[in-house]
């Protein structure tokens, strides 16, 4: 490959996703280097005056500062891009910088924004606590209903915000129904897809306007670093999100850009097997609980859904005992192999309690509202071999007297 084919989109389009993940975005420096060049710098310097103001005049590519271009981060962007299908990415610190970030790149006062009931408890907090506080109404609507997001549109209304699968209760939000009706009222669609990851999920290809990641998750996949990215026209990105991240500052940093890029190169590998051994400990799983939420088993309400819109069910899925968190606590204390940890899509298998881990600050009502009981746990399947998951989630349900 030339030094420079990596980020040349007249040859990266006619490949494939898992090259995209291993070459796409790759620009070589002159020593010719095989892996991507780690870029540790704050800023950069100029031959003369004109090439200055030429920069930052917007008629010259080059570099002017990390927090508007990095060349490391760069890269990560453009290989985000590739694999999203999207014209544009931009990174940032963590997955709800990339959050806040796309929406509040586009609400302003006296905007209305139409959000799911089931997300993530910060997602929901950007929602119900912070876009209010600048004078953006906020309306919570079942994702799944298309007639309440039909209803709960209003003259002002400017964005939709879901994810699907949602965090913990695994609902699945019809990407192309959602998509048409926002498009007919001139609505911008945002979709946090970080449960699935290009690999498995790719909202622009169902009519959505924009995606945001946590990649931390699958797309990191180990653990290591925080790190996001929004995707999206060239309009929204560099129209809308770049003049915000440009003048706010939530930007990736380029070690943590250059381990997302190790990361990708076997994201494809990862999520795929990570979403078998997920179906094959899910399969053990609904035979020994009141109610698992798995999009890829029958027993999921929105199974067929889940099957059109997604290459594979992920790693990640919810189930709900009877006994509350007094039975939920004493089956994660029983586990001897899998981890108790609040982060996802992670080549480690990890498991939580949401109604005292990631939601505890939403309050009872909240939780019973989105779905979250004190009996659900959530699970994300590793890498490991699934016989030893089973065999350690076996002795832990036996514990906890199931």
């Amino acid at each position: 490959m030339k030094r420079t084919t990596g980020q040349d989109r007249t040859k990266t389009r006619n490949w494939r996703p898992a090259t995209r993940a291993i070459r796409g975005g790759t620009w070589r420096s002159e020593m010719g280097e095989t892996s991507e060049a780690l870029f540790l710098t704050s800023g950069f310097t100029y031959d003369d005056a004109a090439t200055v103001a030429a920069r930052f005049m917007g008629e010259d590519d080059g570099m002017t500062y990390s927090r508007l271009q990095n060349p490391t981060v760069q890269m990560l962007e453009e290989r985000i891009a590739l694999l999203e299908g999207a014209e544009a990415c931009r990174t940032q610190a963590s997955g709800m910088a990339a959050m806040t970030a796309a929406l509040l790149c586009q609400l302003s006062a006296g905007d209305h924004m139409v959000s799911a009931r089931a997300a993530f408890g910060s997602c929901r907090w950007l929602g119900d606590s912070l876009l209010p506080r600048f004078g953006v109404d906020v309306t919570v609507v079942d994702a799944t209903d298309l007639s309440a997001w039909e209803a709960a549109i209003r003259p002002n209304t400017k964005v939709f915000f879901f994810e699907t699968p949602a965090n913990p209760t695994m609902d699945v939000a019809d990407l192309a129904a959602i998509a048409e009706i926002a498009k007919a009222h001139g609505i911008t669609t945002v979709v946090d897809n970080a449960f699935c990851s290009p690999a498995l999920q790719r909202p622009l290809e169902f009519g959505i306007d924009v995606v945001a990641y946590s990649a931390t998750k699958l797309m990191d996949g180990q653990g290591r670093v925080l790190a996001g990215a929004v995707c999206g026209s060239e309009e929204f990105i560099n129209e809308k999100l770049l003049p915000f991240q440009r003048n706010t500052g939530p930007n990736l940093s380029p070690f943590n850009a250059w381990v997302v890029l190790k990361g990708l190169e076997t994201l494809d590998l990862r999520a795929k097997r990570q979403s078998e051994n997920a179906l094959q400990v899910g399969q053990f799983i609904a035979g020994r609980v009141p109610k698992i939420l798995h999009p890829w088993l029958d027993s999921h309400p929105a199974h067929a859904l889940a099957m059109k819109q997604m290459d594979a069910c992920g790693p990640i899925f919810s189930f709900v005992l009877d006994g509350g968190r007094a039975q939920a606590h004493a089956l994660l204390d029983a586990l001897e192999l899998i981890d108790i940890s609040n982060n996802i899509g992670d080549s480690r298998s990890l498991m939580c309690h949401p109604a005292s881990s990631t939601h505890h600050n939403m309050g009872p009502e909240a939780r019973e509202a989105m779905g979250i009981g004190e009996g659900m746990l959530r699970i994300n399947v590793g890498l490991e071999d699934p016989e030893d998951l089973i065999a350690d989630l076996d002795q832990a349900l036996a514990k906890a007297g199931l």
